[in-house]
């Protein structure tokens, strides 16, 4: 288990800019988490901190825009649910394949 650490507030700011950077190139959050190297609830905890001029707080935002930040973030789950079970069924289709060569050597 790591050693939890706190970060100053000056080193927040600075992983949230690089973390806006990382989302606007599409990176899924659990990507930007580790490159960040902190965990993805982290993050998820200091983008709901009130802005300290960070400019990445959802406070003062339109509708418009949150709407348009979800959509973004909806799709980069719908994107990763989909390589996950692309995923799944290659490996079930693998272990049929596994099992119907064990029946037929068995006989």
């Amino acid at each position: 288990m790591t050693k939890k650490r706190k970060h100053s507030k000056a080193e927040i700011a600075t992983k949230l800019a690089e973390a806006e950077d990382l989302a606007t190139q599409g990176k899924l959050n659990s990507e930007i988490a580790r490159t960040l190297g902190v965990s993805v609830m982290t993050l998820h905890r200091w983008r709901k901190l009130p802005s300290q001029s960070n400019g990445s707080s959802q406070i003062g935002q339109t509708p418009q825009t949150r709407i348009a930040d979800l959509q973004l973030e909806n799709s980069r789950l719908r994107r990763l649910v989909t390589d996950l079970l692309l995923e799944k069924m290659k490996l079930e289709e693998v272990s049929q394949v596994g099992e119907r060569s064990m029946r037929w050597a068995s006989q």
